[in-house]
């Protein structure tokens, strides 16, 4: 069986920019998650559910909705009430998004000009944010009342950033120098 990774040719490439010989020592994407926060919607249950719906929409797999931990006076926040939906991707849905994430929604931001390799947290994995949802051409444009963003972050199995930047620079992943 063909990975994705041997359709795209990167670990001949990585193995030769990184120096490994050995192909299940390479670094691999290992899962993608994606985090929204409610923000004002928190008290309005239509609009979390809107949120949901738009969000497994694309991704592919319904949110799953997370509770305050603590009340915080100050927020308005009181202990359980929702404040944020979380999706974690792995495998094929992973891949799916990925490659709809980097071919088709990134060029359709607003004077993008590609994210920065500072962006990487130390061990690999780089977190990025999109404002706007509706850069998805699953979303429409029409139903949407409130556009929110959200954040991805893409979590390989490399030691470092140089080979994560690397993993993902082969992928079609846009950065600027």
């Amino acid at each position: 069986m063909t990975t994705v990774y041997e359709i795209f040719n990167v670990n001949e490439q990585l193995s030769k920019n990184l120096g490994i010989a050995h192909k299940l020592a390479l670094p691999k994407i290992q899962k993608i998650v994606i985090n929204a926060g409610i923000g004002k919607q928190k008290e309005d249950n239509k609009a979390i559910e809107k949120i949901k719906k738009d969000m497994s929409l694309l991704s592919g797999q319904m949110p799953v909705v997370k509770h305050a931990k603590k009340a915080i006076a100050s927020f308005k926040i009181r202990e359980g009430m929702p404040v944020g939906l979380t999706i974690t991707l792995r495998k094929k849905k992973m891949m799916e998004f990925y490659d709809r994430l980097v071919s088709i929604a990134m060029p359709r931001i607003k004077d993008f000009r590609g994210f920065s390799k500072k962006s990487f947290d130390g061990r690999g994995n780089i977190t990025i944010g999109i404002k706007d949802h509706i850069i998805f051409p699953e979303i429409s444009v029409e139903n949407v009342e409130n556009v929110f963003g959200f954040d991805i972050t893409i979590a390989t199995s490399a030691k470092d950033d140089t080979q994560g930047y690397e993993l993902l620079k082969l992928m079609n992943f846009p950065f600027y120098n």
